[in-house]
């Protein structure tokens, strides 16, 4: 019998490209996201089920674990992919911003896992992929609200898989670098205030850098085969980069000290230190 895959996030990025490869794979796909009446190709695809699922609705998540399972027969993997970043000064953000961006990258996905767990602990078998971030490994100026979310991410998924792996469910997770979608768009939260004047260099720094960012991507469908890699191996490898900027990166961060890695960053943004 095919595997079930459960993605969230399908709509669009990394999430499809994961969908698209698992489904070419022969999986059978619930493909979920927040406005599923909009898709016009996943839904047109043998063995896809597409759903609603907004992480920050709780009876969404039931609802799409109940339809999924109720058509496929159970679920193997979990794709918590769901999630977008806020970028600004830490001033500059109302609390209600911090709030949803905390609920959707965390919670979201804790409460997800939540709903998809008691299945694969009566299963004694499955795999949950989380979906961090280079970002959950080192920081860019501006981002303390993403970055603490993509922090936390890694300290869940790490902790959590020495509780699931006793009953034969293993936590991975995925650190893609710059990737090509849409997360300069819809997927990002920039908060600016012109009046918070000792900022503005800074804001200026990290435009600047985005700009040579966006320049320097890889494909959504990259990131879609490393975590096919991570749901397939059967392997104990907990962490997946993916991107040749992404281990670029976490090269230099293994291997030099703090005051080196974050001075570096420091030069490399034009700042003071």
């Amino acid at each position: 019998m095919s595997k079930t895959v459960l993605i969230t996030g399908a709509s669009t990025g990394i999430g499809r490209a994961t969908a698209l490869k698992f489904q070419n794979e022969g999986w059978n796909v619930i493909a979920t996201m927040r406005s599923p009446e909009k898709e016009q190709e996943l839904n047109t695809l043998e063995n896809v089920m597409v759903t609603k699922l907004d992480v920050l609705d709780l009876e969404s998540i039931s609802a799409a674990v109940e339809q999924g399972i109720n058509k496929f027969g159970g679920i193997d993997v979990l794709v918590n992919n769901a999630g977008y970043g806020a970028y600004g000064p830490l001033e500059a953000f109302p609390r209600e911003n911090i709030e949803r961006q905390f609920n959707t990258n965390v919670m979201g996905l804790m409460d997800v896992t939540r709903a998809v767990l008691p299945i694969m602990r009566s299963n004694k078998n499955g795999v949950i992929i989380n979906i961090s971030s280079i970002g959950g490994r080192m920081t860019f100026p501006l981002g303390s609200l993403y970055h603490g979310t993509k922090f936390a991410v890694e300290g869940i998924s790490e902790a959590l898989n020495y509780e699931t792996s006793q009953f034969g469910v293993k936590v991975k997770l995925v650190e893609p670098g710059a990737i090509a979608t849409d997360f300069g768009g819809r997927s990002f939260d920039f908060r600016n205030d012109e009046n918070l004047v000792e900022y503005q260099p800074t804001v200026q720094a990290l435009m600047t850098a985005f700009e040579t960012l966006g320049t320097n991507t890889s494909p959504a469908s990259l990131v879609g085969d490393v975590i096919f890699d991570a749901a397939t191996d059967g392997t104990n490898q907990i962490r997946y980069t993916a991107g040749a900027d992404a281990e670029e990166y976490m090269k230099n961060r293994k291997a030099l000290d703090d005051a080196t890695f974050i001075g570096g960053m420091f030069q490399q943004f034009s700042l003071k230190q």
